[in-house]
């Protein structure tokens, strides 16, 4: 079995100097490393590799909730992700391939149709509640157990996604033009929701930052107008940084695509303190930090096609080149440019990881 060094070393979390990080006041001691997700094949395959289940008793009810601690802890993550749970939006979700769906298949939204496409869909829609009662049982559980030298990380901000979503592209982008009131409409629902959510996450005082997730571009540009994207989409994203900043927490975003149009208003509305998600093809992390890298944190940026496609030796030469160029004076975290997911090689991402230990 292959040997990495780096990952032998323990590395005790420490939330602190992440968020020190994240908010660029220096260059950190270490090397801080954040992921959006790992699949679950990526999550298994490592767990099984290194044992993280061993001493685990999978029939505790807080087994999900333990192990993934300690999955976190064994990678050197100085946090957990936890939002509130149980709140359903009804989506048109269609799977890649049917009948048969394996592990590891993903599905796609309907881009035609989604489930709310005129006025009387809107008003039947079952909109979420944030302030279900039962929706804070896990962010409860973290508050309690988490150990000391790691935070909560809440993800939120689902603006642009439920916007698209809802409808189903396609007729959004026709509503955009023929009734834009329903799209005022929809995007009022999503901001109430997502108020009401940060509020009472913000209560727990062991979240130490929000992050917002949301994709608003393809390679070659933003989903609709830079003037809807401010008006429809930015504008909620400005009030949960404002939220965010004002109980003292940094307000980090991920979103997928091109967004050259709006990354002024990003940093001079929105007041983003760092940014998630990076593609080579659109543009490489390395060039960022020259750029709007000087007023925001970079998240991540080893590109997910490099990660599936490279040798170990080149990984491993990326990853430092990266953390050379981006690790000082602080604001960069290391990981992949989108997320773990289960078609990276899991030899790769280690090698991207353990490359991260050994640093320094």
């Amino acid at each position: 079995m292959k040997q990495y060094k780096g990952l032998e070393r323990p590395q005790k979390p420490d939330w602190q100097g992440l968020i020190d990080n994240i908010c660029r006041k220096g260059t950190p001691k270490r090397v801080h490393h954040m992921e959006l997700f790992h699949d679950v094949e990526i999550h298994d395959a490592i767990s099984q590799r290194f044992g993280i289940d061993n001493g685990l008793n999978p029939n505790d009810p807080d087994f999900r909730c333990k192990h993934y601690l300690e999955f976190q802890r064994f990678l050197g993550f100085d946090y957990v992700s936890a939002s509130l749970g149980g709140l359903d939006w009804p989506l048109h979700h269609l799977p890649l391939s049917a009948p048969e769906r394996k592990s590891g298949q993903r599905d796609y939204m309907d881009e035609h149709t989604g489930p709310v496409t005129n006025w009387e869909q809107f008003e039947k829609y079952p909109w979420p509640d944030a302030n279900a009662p039962a929706a804070t049982a896990e962010l409860e559980w973290w508050e309690k157990n988490l150990p000391e030298d790691m935070c909560i990380i809440s993800h939120t901000g689902h603006f642009c996604e439920y916007l698209s979503w809802l409808p189903g592209y396609e007729t959004l982008c026709i509503a955009l033009y023929e009734d834009r009131k329903l799209v005022q409409a929809i995007a009022d629902k999503i901001l109430e929701f997502h108020q009401a959510e940060v509020k009472r996450v913000l209560q727990f005082s062991r979240v130490k930052a929000l992050w917002g997730s949301d994709d608003m571009g393809f390679k070659g540009g933003l989903l609709f107008s830079p003037a809807d994207m401010r008006k429809f989409v930015l504008s909620g994203h400005k009030v949960l940084a404002e939220m965010s900043h004002a109980a003292g927490r940094p307000y980090l975003l991920h979103s997928c695509g091109k967004l050259k149009d709006i990354i002024p208003d990003l940093i001079d509305d929105v007041k983003l303190d760092a940014k998630h998600s990076f593609e080579d093809t659109i543009e490489d992390v390395r060039d960022v930090k020259k750029t709007y890298g000087r007023s925001m944190a970079l998240l991540g940026g080893i590109d997910v096609d490099f990660l599936c496609r490279s040798g170990e030796a080149a990984i491993r030469a990326r990853v430092r080149d990266t953390l050379n160029k981006c690790l000082p004076g602080g604001g960069y975290c290391l990981g992949t440019g989108n997320s773990v997911t289960n078609y990276i090689p899991v030899e790769n991402y280690l090698a991207m990881v353990d490359e991260g230990r050994l640093y320094g």
